[in-house]
């Protein structure tokens, strides 16, 4: 398979699904976790506060699955499976549009590229050769009582024609299976993660993201991001430490149509 951006141009006319955000970025980062100090190791809080009833909702459109996502992947918090790169802890929320009140026992099912823009399952299509388990950097987690979602990942890499992104979908009503992964139940979203663009170049300038030598493409250049903010699926980024080798904690207020 080719990985080309026309694989993954999304028909937003047609899409008829939406989901939305509750309130901005900055917002939704404090419902999910509490604020770190800059340079301070601060991990996600494991629960959050009912959203207020008088939140403001965004009603924003899904974006496309693209051609990488495999079915019956692993539940599981920890998707890195020993995969180089600077750690990224995100806490994703989930919240009914109708009342903005958090959803448990959702699964938010995440999948994304390694730092050298290849994809478990298609390892090769961005131009690196390395071994491939399939599985890794996807998989996902059920959300707690207060609707979160705690994944550990690495911060993604890139690959040709796309800007640096994470796919999730979330899904309500699933049976796990004894192998770990998960059956059944009902798909509400599909969507893309996206990076701040500042951050980004430095974590791109450092080892080993520097070893990816496809030509990145920003935010703005990328054909699916439409430059709509946390509405639009941006994280609020938080710095783990004074490097970017520390890493980041990631944070977004998902809501979804039930």
């Amino acid at each position: 398979m080719t990985d080309t951006p026309m694989n993954e141009t999304p028909t937003r006319d047609t899409i008829a699904r939406r989901t939305v955000l509750v309130a901005t970025g900055a917002t939704a980062a404090t419902l999910a976790v509490g604020a770190a100090a800059p340079g301070t190791s601060t991990a996600p809080t494991t629960d959050t506060a009912p959203v207020a009833a008088a939140a403001i909702c965004t009603l924003t459109k899904e974006m496309t699955e693209g051609p990488y996502y495999l079915d019956g992947q692993y539940v599981r918090a920890d998707i890195t499976e020993g995969k180089t790169g600077f750690p990224l802890k995100l806490a994703l929320t989930v919240v009914d549009d109708d009342t903005c009140a958090t959803i448990s026992n959702a699964l938010v099912e995440i999948w994304h590229c390694d730092a050298l823009g290849e994809y478990s399952g298609y390892v090769g299509n961005n131009g690196h050769n390395e071994p491939d388990s399939g599985t890794f950097l996807r998989g996902g987690v059920l959300t707690n009582a207060g609707g979160v979602a705690n994944i550990t990942t690495v911060y993604p890499g890139w690959y040709r024609g796309r800007c640096v992104h994470i796919h999730v979908k979330v899904h309500v009503g699933v049976t796990l299976t004894s192998d770990g992964s998960f059956t059944g139940g009902t798909e509400l979203h599909t969507g893309q993660l996206f990076f701040d663009e500042t951050v980004t170049a430095k974590v791109g300038a450092l080892s080993p993201y520097s070893a990816n030598t496809v030509t990145r493409t920003t935010l703005a250049q990328d054909g699916i991001y439409d430059d709509g903010g946390a509405a639009s699926g941006l994280l609020t980024l938080t710095a783990l430490g004074s490097s970017p080798s520390a890493g980041y904690s990631g944070t977004l207020t998902l809501g979804v149509e039930r």
